[in-house]
Order: C-alpha cells, then structure tokens, then sequence
C-alpha cells in the first residue's frame, strides 16, 4: 500500500467511528489536557499493527506521540508494546480504532506464527487467501507475513488462477491456459481430482490448485508430479490437519482461516493522568 492509499484508508477507519465529533470526549476532557497511555497487549502472541497505530494518531493529531518498545512481527508476553502521548482528547478519540487495528492484526500475526510452526521441519510453505475483510487486505496480508507466512496474491490483478467456474465458459482446459498466458504470468489451475491434475499438466498449467483432496490423493499427486510444477494444496485447512498436509510434500498450503477465522489478541490501552 502506497503512502497516499493509506493516508486514504486511515482518514477511512477515523470518520467511520468519529462521525461529526466525539461526543463524549469532547464534553468531559478539558481541551488541554494532556495525558500518557499505554498499549497493553494481554496474552502471548505475535504482535502487529504498531505502524498503524503511529500512523493513525498521526493523522489524527500530530502532537500525539506514540513510541514502540516491541516491532511488528514480535513474540510478546502479556505487557506493554507501546506508550502515547500527547493531548488526551486524541489520545481518546483515536483509542478505538488504533486498538481495533492492533488486536485485528496481532491476532492475524499470532495464528499464522502457528501454522508456520506446525510445518516446521518440511518444505511446506504457509499462504494467504483473498478472503480478507474488505478494506483490511493490505494490512491484513503484511499481518500474516509478520506472522511468518507468504503472501499469495493481492487481487484479482496479479496473478491467474482457473477455477471451474472459469472453466464453465471455455472450449477446454488447453484453449482457457493458453488465454490466461497472454497475462505474461503463470497460470495455475485447481483441480479436485488426480485426473484433472493429469489434464492440467497435459494443457500446459506453470502450477497446480490441489483442492480439498485427501492426505492419500496429495500423496499420489505429489508422486506423480515429481517436481515438474508447484503444487498448493487448499480447502478446509487447519491446524490439526496441516502438519500431515505438509508432509505429503506439496510446496504451498493456502490457509484461508488466517484472514476469515483469526481471533483478534486481547488488547487495551490504560491511561495514566
């Protein structure tokens, strides 16, 4: 995200929540009043969404200042990540959507951070899904690489992959690569089946979708392959079963529980008059 698109989504997140004014701050805060909080993260996790922070009390008034003593990417134990300071009316107003972002991100960061660590020890790569909150993708893929896993793609404007709803309205699997290479990129295509795999590789794919196939398909697929192109093995991921998916020996799980399934970490922020 460029500097200007995220000023634009900032300024975005800010009016969603202060609207018109913030009412209730502005009709019990002095406005002079100063005053020190810190950003208390309450249970272990992987912490991120600290630049955001800085970013949004940025924009929402420079005096704010807000100094980090953990990064984005971090293993943190229960405990202060950060400290704001400045005019406590901002410090207020800006509280909700710095710690949404925060809690949102780290929450991102921490289950990726598991998912990696559950395919420790194989050649097994963690990727994202495009099934992020709209709005959130650009943040909440660079939570997921904080959190140790691979970006797959941002959109629908940087990377091909044919699906069978795609399919639906080609001449064949041959005509519809051919087409999709025009893009001057890879084409990859999923395939549930071991015979579709067969067709894929026959019309020309650069790598292989294996969707919700089982341990016993993966395996026979990875054989029969044999490293002639990457395959990615998706569908209904989790962390009970990606440590076995892993050691079948595909290169790529996509995990769309990263994005649509993580629970946000406990954050708050306590302030000291």
């Amino acid at each position: 995200m460029t500097a200007p698109d995220l000023s634009r989504e900032i300024r975005g997140w800010l009016a969603e929540d202060i609207g018109g004014g913030d009412l209730t701050t502005n009709a019990t805060v002095p406005a002079d009043a100063t005053c020190r909080a810190g950003l208390l993260v309450k249970e272990p996790g992987v912490v991120c969404g600290l630049a955001l922070v800085r970013q949004v009390y940025a924009a929402l008034d420079p005096r704010v200042s807000v100094v980090v003593t953990a990064a984005d990417g971090d293993q943190v134990l229960p405990g202060i990540v950060g400290t704001v300071h400045g005019p406590a009316r901002a410090i207020l107003t800006g509280e909700r959507v710095a710690l949404n972002l925060l809690g949102r991100l780290s929450g991102i960061a921490t289950l990726t951070r598991r998912y990696v660590d559950a395919v420790a020890g194989t050649n097994a790569v963690i990727l994202d899904t495009r099934k992020t909150t709209p709005g959130l993708r650009a943040a909440e893929k660079w939570a997921v690489r904080c959190g140790g896993g691979t970006n797959h793609r941002m959109g629908l404007y940087d990377a091909v992959l044919i699906k069978d709803n795609h399919l639906l309205f080609a001449a064949d699997l041959a005509t519809a690569i051919a087409a999709a290479k025009t893009a001057g990129l890879p084409v990859e295509v999923e395939c549930d089946t071991l015979a579709q795999l067969s067709q894929a590789l026959a019309a020309g794919a650069d790598r292989i979708l294996l969707d919700n196939m089982s341990i016993e398909q993966l395996t026979d697929a990875v054989w029969s392959v044999d490293h002639r192109v990457p395959l990615e093995a998706s569908g209904g991921v989790t962390l009970d079963t990606v440590a076995a998916i892993a050691r079948t020996g595909v290169d790529y799980i996509s995990v769309g529980a990263l994005t649509h399934s993580a629970r946000s970490l406990d954050v708050s922020m306590e302030v000291i008059r």
